[in-house]
């Protein structure tokens, strides 16, 4: 694939109340990262800019007396 073809490809920002903000699939994706606290996500997989599937996550717990 020659460079010219790979363009990076820009999410599409929704609106709300006239105002910008992130399309409906990197919430979503952002909420579960918050959810998470603590993991890691192996595969993501995104498609035409957006998130689409996390195929492999690993929920971790911290035992720290400090939380």
């Amino acid at each position: 694939m020659c460079d010219a073809s790979r363009r990076p490809l820009t999410p599409p920002l929704a609106s709300v109340d006239g105002e910008l903000s992130l399309p409906p699939a990197w919430r979503d994706f952002i909420h579960y990262c918050r959810d998470l606290r603590h993991g890691e996500i192996e595969r993501l997989c995104i498609q035409d800019g957006l998130p689409v599937l996390a195929e492999v996550t690993t929920k971790k717990v911290k035992f720290n007396h400090n939380h």
